[in-house]
């Protein structure tokens, strides 16, 4: 998953968190896991962890995760 912090157009985030999203992946395969195991979403700014408009908050909120299922 693909996060941004709130700064920049929907579209902008959305796009970045991708990128942020298939950086992991491409990552992931390149340790040895099937690229089929694995799917790519971004968020963009839509799910924030921490709700505050500084550059904490917004360092935080510029992250890929990985969710294992």
């Amino acid at each position: 998953q693909g996060h941004c912090d709130e700064r920049g157009s929907d579209s902008y985030n959305l796009a970045l968190g991708e990128k942020r999203a298939r950086a992991a992946h491409d990552y992931l395969v390149s340790l040895g896991i099937s690229p089929e195991r694995l799917s790519i979403i971004s968020y963009g700014e839509e799910r924030p962890l921490v709700q505050q408009s500084t550059e904490n908050a917004w360092a935080k909120n510029r992250r890929a995760e990985f969710v294992v299922r």
